[in-house]
């Protein structure tokens, strides 16, 4: 494949959406135990962090702590489910399953593989989002007809970060490989990014990276969102959220054609 061929810009159609959909109907099949591995996580990290350091620490940025803590738990259980998917998934069925060279063997050409996988992860994003939020709800907290607006913020953070999912399993030899994306860019941003204590908190040095960082970003619109209010700087955060996820998937698409069509 010539350079000017992996370089073309990505093709978007409609082909996308018969693998979209067999990737759905695959998920059925474990849709329960699936779900319960993307909420439990995040969602034991808010109960026993919201209720055990809240109950030292009060009110954090206008609301109690659990309730801070679990608008963070909403972005950051869309951040690691559409990244899993991105890479895992996403490598099982490229390399060990050998789905994708099967599909493109039909009329179905690799941009609209690689645009049902990202789509799809994003839509994972959305269902481990869907739970949080309704966990948020049981609690007592978000009780705004302006919550269900991180809904689509879920869709959006899962478009980011699956698209940085997707740059990783083109450049992976093995499942091994993304420990390194999990370890040394999914845990600083987890860390860094205002989900446990605000950002403002942190150094002035610290807390110019960390207002770079995407994670950032989704949770200055999901806290105001919970608290019945639009966030400011909404334009700006989902500009930049746009911009990663269109980059990601660029160079994931790149690299993926180069990795599979030489």
């Amino acid at each position: 494949m010539t350079s000017a061929a992996i370089l073309r810009p990505p093709s978007f159609s409609i082909r996308f959406l018969p693998v979209w959909r067999r990737n759905l109907l695959v998920w059925k099949k474990l849709a329960i135990a699936s779900v319960l591995g993307n909420i439990a996580d995040p969602l034991l990290y808010m109960l026993a962090l919201g209720y055990g350091i809240g109950s030292m620490v009060g009110e954090v940025g206008g609301m109690s702590y659990v309730a801070f803590i679990g608008t963070g738990m909403v972005c950051q259980s869309a951040m690691f489910t559409s990244s899993f998917e991105g890479m895992y998934s996403a490598f099982s069925r490229m390399h060990v399953q050998r789905t994708w060279e099967a599909i493109i063997n039909a009329p179905i050409a690799l941009d609209d593989v690689m645009l049902a996988e990202w789509i799809w992860c994003a839509t994972k994003a959305v269902m481990s989002t869907t739970a949080i939020l309704l966990v948020i709800q049981a609690l007592g907290f978000g009780h705004t007809w302006l919550a269900l607006w991180i809904l689509p913020l879920g869709f959006l953070v899962g478009l980011c970060f699956g698209g940085f999912g997707l740059v990783m399993n083109s450049l992976a030899p093995g499942y091994d490989f993304f420990t390194y994306f999990f370890t040394l860019v999914l845990t600083p941003m987890l860390l860094f990014s205002g989900v446990y204590f605000p950002v403002d908190q942190m150094p002035a040095w610290l807390a110019t990276i960390a207002n770079a960082l995407p994670l950032k970003h989704a949770i200055d619109i999901a806290r105001p969102l919970m608290l019945g209010h639009v966030p400011s700087n909404i334009v700006l955060h989902v500009v930049v959220l746009l911009a990663y996820a269109m980059a990601a998937y660029y160079v994931a698409l790149l690299l993926t054609r180069r990795r599979l069509l030489k």
